[in-house]
């Protein structure tokens, strides 16, 4: 019989780590600091190190941009429909529904009407978090009615893009926005009324193709990818390599497109003072 009794093995499993709250820091992914969402959020979601602009949603952009408690939503009635019974990998009413409840939004879009300091305007404003800020046929509908509301009311619309273009769900319906948007631009600008449209990170396909660079003035933020097709789709077409930045709002501010871009801390200053100015010499 032995002396020593033989131990009984050690446990080295590592340790169950102990549960940390999520949603308190976010990572940017420009320069990699790590920043408390509240720093971020009062900072309108902009790295407070490299400047680089994070996602907004619709509401927190409204927010910042309007003056306090002057915006009032409109068309809320407006619900997406299947209207092509979709047929795919993933259900188009599921995914409906399921951005409905992650968003708060029924689609990627809220326009409505409010004042910048002081001045009354016509504003709708897309969310890329809903369907990639997908253009249907109730966000194409928003946007005209926008649109068309600033030219009764004679108001300037300020319409704030970011979105992955129309939505393949709806098919020609959601192509068939392209054209309502723009002839109701046609009939704001005989009215002698200004718009102005603010690309954000991103904005292609048919948004860009239509509404989106129809403004009296475009302005952009920073480094956002503005463009039609994806560098990727353009790249294997062409097979040519692609000028550096191309696709960028700078890119296409040094190419003429764009008229000037525009840091989101400075967007409501910025604009009020064209919108100023542009009333001015009415």
């Amino acid at each position: 019989m032995g002396i020593f009794k033989k131990r009984d093995k050690l446990n080295l499993e590592p340790s169950k780590k102990k549960d940390m709250p999520t949603g308190l820091w976010e990572k940017c992914p420009s320069c990699g600091e790590v920043i408390h969402t509240l720093e971020l959020t009062q900072n309108q979601m902009v790295c407070p190190k490299c400047d680089h602009h994070f996602f907004i949603s619709a509401r927190d952009r409204m927010a910042a941009f309007l003056d306090p408690e002057s915006f009032q939503e409109l068309d809320m009635d407006l619900w997406p429909t299947d209207v092509l019974k979709f047929k795919g990998p993933k259900s188009y009413v599921g995914s409906l529904k399921k951005y409905q409840a992650e968003t708060g939004l029924t689609d990627a879009i809220i326009s409505g009407m409010g004042s910048l300091e002081g001045r009354k305007v016509s504003v709708a404003v897309m969310d890329f978090r809903f369907l990639g800020g997908s253009m249907g046929s109730v966000v194409g509908e928003k946007i005209t009615r926008a649109i068309e509301r600033g030219t009764k009311e004679k108001t300037p619309v300020l319409v704030f893009s970011a979105a992955g273009g129309a939505r393949m769900h709806e098919g020609l319906f959601a192509l068939m926005q392209m054209a309502k948007t723009s002839g109701a631009l046609a009939l704001h600008a005989q009215a002698g009324l200004p718009f102005i449209s603010v690309l954000t990170n991103p904005t292609t396909g048919g948004v860009t193709a239509s509404f989106a660079t129809l403004g009296d003035l475009i302005v952009a933020e920073p480094k956002s990818m503005i463009g039609f097709a994806g560098p990727r789709v353009i790249r294997e077409t062409t097979h040519q390599n692609l000028p550096d930045g191309f696709q960028t709002a700078e890119f296409l501010h040094e190419h003429g497109l764009i008229d000037c871009i525009i840091h989101r801390k400075k967007m409501r200053s910025s604009l009020a003072s064209i919108l100023g100015y542009l009333s001015h010499n009415k």
